[in-house]
């Protein structure tokens, strides 16, 4: 048969680049198969704000005319400006969104990606970031064994030896952690989120759903203020949390997003989201015939196993105190109480974190969390 490695232009190419993971991890019983709609939307311009600050180019690999592989080739205009110390800057492109049925078609699919990385002017590639570093980055390398949670990846194992012997190394590992929320927090950690109910400069407060715009602005301030230190940093833009607020507005529950108040100053904030892919598993990815019926029924009362806590912040002028610890535990202890009571969780998972995120990781350890998935991001120079 032969191979040929063509860009995506037409809807029609869009549908086959969207359509082929379907096929390839059908037999995966831990895949869990996003809706179409969704995916179809991160790879449109016009529907993911991502695109207003980068630039994609997607290729498929095709046998005889049937797909067989596809990858992302990608440059973010706001990471090349960031400091190259923390791991974009100028001259890093990306790439992601891989699949392929076989190691001698991804070869030549990633070679192309980085050929068009370097015609764009690109002297290194990291991936696979998938598309934003906000959305999927890295490829699984621990943890097969059980399904991601919403917005994170899952990939067959055999796709980081097929990295690195593209000459890839490793550059940096990102680690989600387990948390047993019916398990009573250690004594030490509960007698310092006592300590911080009693005191008055203290206000853990929910959000206020009927004033998303509002509340995200403000979630987004202490974010790009508590991550801009962070590997991998890009600030999110308007029009991202636009997209993204969209997307997530359904699964967004006042009791499971919090805000911690300082004398009055928003300073901390933990979102907190039910497990989607829990309902999204058994649609196979379509919304036809009753798939709609099921899920809407399920997004007015969500009832799940797990909660995933995606993203919480401190802002940078506390990092590193006691008092950013202690926010950071009753963040946690609230939405733990309500992820329990109200949607019937057992367990959370935190993350992702950078592995020499030493504050973040002190947190999951005090709590007696443990790793259960790793990811790897990958660099090699053009």
């Amino acid at each position: 048969m032969t191979l040929t490695i063509r860009p995506v232009a037409t809807r029609r190419d869009r549908r086959a680049f969207i359509d082929l993971p379907y096929r390839l991890h059908r037999d995966d019983p831990h895949w869990v198969p996003p809706l179409k709609s969704e995916a179809l939307g991160l790879i449109t311009p016009e529907k993911n704000g991502w695109f207003s600050h980068a630039k994609a180019q997607l290729f498929l690999a095709e046998e005889d005319g049937r797909p067989v592989g596809r990858i992302s080739a990608h440059i973010d205009t706001l990471a090349l400006t960031m400091p190259a110390a923390q791991g974009f800057g100028p001259g890093v492109g990306q790439w992601g969104l891989m699949e392929a049925e076989r190691q001698d078609i991804f070869q030549p699919l990633l070679a192309r990606a980085e050929a068009w990385l370097r015609e764009q002017g690109m002297t290194r590639a990291l991936g696979p970031i998938s598309m934003s570093i906000w959305e999927q980055p890295g490829v699984l390398i621990e943890g097969f064994d059980h399904p991601p949670t919403i917005m994170m990846g899952h990939n067959p194992p055999s796709y980081r030896g097929w990295i690195e012997a593209a000459g890839y190394e490793r550059v940096k590992e990102l680690l989600t952690y387990d948390l047993d929320i019916l398990q009573e927090f250690p004594r030490l950690i509960k007698r310092i989120i006592k300590s911080g109910e009693a005191n008055p400069r203290i206000r853990i407060r929910m959000v206020d759903k009927k004033r998303f715009e509002e509340e995200a602005a403000i979630i987004l301030a202490i974010l790009n203020d508590a991550w801009a230190d962070n590997w991998g940093f890009v600030p999110l833009t308007p029009p991202e949390i636009m997209d993204v607020g969209v997307k997530l507005k359904p699964i967004v529950f006042n009791d499971l997003i919090r805000i911690a108040e300082l004398d009055g100053r928003p300073v901390a904030f933990m979102i907190t989201l039910p497990d989607l892919n829990e309902a999204l598993k058994p649609l196979r990815g379509s919304l036809l015939p009753f798939g709609w019926a099921k899920l809407l029924l399920w997004l007015r009362r969500p009832q799940v196993r797990t909660v995933r806590v995606p993203l919480m912040g401190v802002v940078k002028e506390l990092q590193g105190s006691r008092l950013a610890s202690q926010l950071a535990f009753m963040l946690i202890e609230y939405t733990r109480r309500a992820s329990i009571e109200r949607y019937g969780a057992v367990r959370a998972e935190i993350g992702w974190i950078l592995e020499d995120n030493q504050g973040m990781r002190s947190i999951a350890d005090a709590l007696e969390c443990r790793i259960n998935k790793r990811y790897f991001v990958y660099e090699k120079t053009l």
